[in-house]
């Protein structure tokens, strides 16, 4: 991929403008999406964090739903953080009454594993895949993948074990909250490795891309 790729942004709660200014900061055409038409022709598509029984309700009000599960299932190329990366799990442990996920992603997530808003913290993450130093990691009302199927590659995973970044062929899924740091290297590695497509200030380094 020569152009820059067309990365929508779920625009229906949470962290939206964030992962548009990050996107556009390394050369994506990125846009908000709200409706099921402005899936069409995207390479690409980002769930941002917020409240995922808000997101999962507002998706099929909206008549989101279905059309981002096929999007999926179809092979968009989809990251999902924090609350993006419980819609993406296709199994939930204490989600809110009747919420459903978008699924795809064999793995098993629970909401709210860190507590609350003011158990936030912060950490450095090594991730190998992603790149040679440790990238910064913030999490805010955080999930954590609790159990992952045999093509569910681990990338990233606290002292203790628990594992907080997990990628299945295209799809990426983070508990921590990349946008709003200044080290852009999730989003870089996300073109990169899943889009297919590598913004020529990329490179393995804290803040690249900024």
């Amino acid at each position: 991929m020569t152009a820059a790729p067309r990365i929508g942004v779920l625009a229906l709660q949470g962290g939206v403008r964030e992962h548009l200014d990050v996107l556009r900061g390394l050369g994506a055409d990125a846009a908000p999406v709200r409706r099921a038409q402005e899936l069409r022709g995207l390479d690409g598509l980002v769930i941002p964090g917020g409240e995922s029984s808000v997101v999962d309700k507002l998706s099929r009000h909206f008549g989101l739903a279905d059309p981002l599960r096929a999007a999926i299932a179809g092979g968009l190329p989809v990251y999902g953080t924090c609350a993006g990366l419980i819609l993406l799990a296709d199994r939930l442990e204490d989600a809110a009454p009747g919420q459903r996920s978008f699924g795809g992603l064999d793995a098993t997530v629970r909401r709210n594993a860190f507590g609350g808003q003011r158990d936030s913290f912060e950490t450095d993450l090594v991730m190998p895949a992603v790149s040679e130093q440790p990238v910064r990691a913030v999490f805010i009302r955080a999930p954590v993948v609790l159990a992952v199927g045999a093509d569910v590659e681990v990338l990233g995973a606290l002292p203790d074990g628990e594992i907080v970044a997990v990628r299945q062929g295209r799809l990426l899924g983070t508990s921590f909250h990349p946008e709003v740091t200044a080290d852009h290297r999730m989003h870089a590695y996300f073109l990169r490795e899943l889009v297919g497509w590598r913004h020529e200030g990329d490179a393995h380094a804290p803040g690249a891309g900024r």
